[in-house]
């Protein structure tokens, strides 16, 4: 299971890129680059929230992970 702050060090850089993704597509569909940087901000703070709230939910859920191996320790001393 990842740590919290790996979750959120994965969820920074997803947004970084997102961010960029949807500035273009933004200003490709308005033209405005005042337009698509609120389209961009809000869509990464929307998303931000959600991904993290996602990759939680499913660290909770133990369907589709492998079986863990137990591994017991045999007690081989002898007492006399």
């Amino acid at each position: 299971m990842d740590s919290k702050i790996r979750l959120l060090a994965k969820a920074v850089t997803w947004q970084v890129a997102g961010f960029f993704s949807m500035m273009l597509i933004g200003f490709l569909f308005t033209g405005s680059i005042t337009a698509s940087g609120g389209i961009a901000i809000a869509g990464s703070i929307t998303g931000f929230v959600a991904y993290f709230a996602h990759e939680m939910a499913w660290a909770r859920v133990a369907w589709g992970r492998g079986m863990a191996t137990v591994v017991t320790r045999l007690d081989t001393s002898t007492e006399a």
